[in-house]
């Protein structure tokens, strides 16, 4: 018997609660006062079509750019792809909130040994539904994995005319399974909020795909004006978005500090979007 989304998922949140403990993972040792600390809630799951067009429209310039490959470049036989977004526990983001300059030691945590749990628990998928019989692909930690520079198209605002785009994009599929839209800083604003990770899988098995409560790529963005003032670089404007460049000035020196862990995520707390769809309240209210 095929397998249903339904089972697809409770498999899924199954497996999270048997990784989800993992906090010290490939000998990094955890950071002071974090031993043992939970860093995920329960994941978010949604499910788009190999076919969706949208796959083929991010290979547009003004979108990611031509270096991005489609599901069916990644795996021939992909027919559907599971995207997932695991949302920060209140403890982390508390702490990043709170603390006003630095990142916070959990929140680097989350943001290093967080990225390595995330990994685990997605090979855990892949292993579990091939012995399912699904042939599932990883692009994530595929070796063809990549990061390109390009400059932005002509008239694209940009302080810096450049572009760093990967041949994958987490946000762009959980996008296209219907899991949230973007926001001012780029990042994706779901029903459990901004702050998170994100990961996903290419299978064989044809599954109907999830529909999108959603029209445009900024639907669940109140533009409050939030982030801007929480970016302490001031990376982040109301008419250009998020300047990767700038915001790297901020994030890359972090390494030198915290090595091997680095991070900021400053604009994804003490905003409305921290944790939940801002839209949604907004028409409540």
């Amino acid at each position: 018997m095929a397998l249903t989304k339904e089972e697809i998922k409770r498999k899924m949140t199954e497996l999270f609660h048997e990784v989800e403990d993992i906090t010290k993972v490939d000998g990094v040792d955890n950071l002071p006062g974090c031993e043992g600390m939970l860093i995920y809630e329960e994941p978010l799951i949604g499910f788009a079509s190999a076919d969706d067009p949208l796959f083929e429209e991010y290979k547009k310039p003004h979108v990611i750019g031509e270096n991005y490959l489609s599901p069916r470049e990644w795996m021939e036989d992909t027919e559907t792809i599971i995207s997932f977004f695991l949302p920060f526990r209140e403890e982390i983001r508390k702490s990043n909130r709170d603390n006003k300059i630095m990142s916070s030691k959990e929140w680097l945590h989350a943001r290093f040994e967080g990225q390595n749990l995330l990994n685990i628990y997605t090979v855990r998928i892949r292993q579990w539904l091939e012995e399912q019989g699904v042939h599932a692909c990883i692009p994530a930690i595929d070796e063809r994995f990549a990061q390109k520079i390009t400059p932005f198209v002509e008239g694209e605002p940009s302080r810096m005319g450049l572009h760093i785009a990967s041949d994958w994009s987490e946000r762009h599929a959980a996008y296209a399974a219907g899991l949230g839209t973007f926001g001012l800083t780029r990042a994706l604003i779901t029903e459990k909020g901004i702050a998170g990770r994100f990961g996903s899988l290419l299978i064989s098995l044809k599954l109907e795909p999830d529909e999108r409560p959603y029209t445009g790529l900024q639907d669940y963005c109140i533009r409050c004006g939030a982030c801007i003032k929480r970016c302490p670089v001031h990376a982040i404007s109301m008419e250009r978005g998020k300047d990767q460049f700038r915001c790297a000035l901020r994030v890359v020196p972090s390494k030198k500090i915290t090595k091997p862990r680095y991070g900021c995520g400053k604009c994804q707390v003490g905003v409305p979007c921290e944790f939940q769809n801002p839209s949604r309240k907004t028409a409540r209210t």
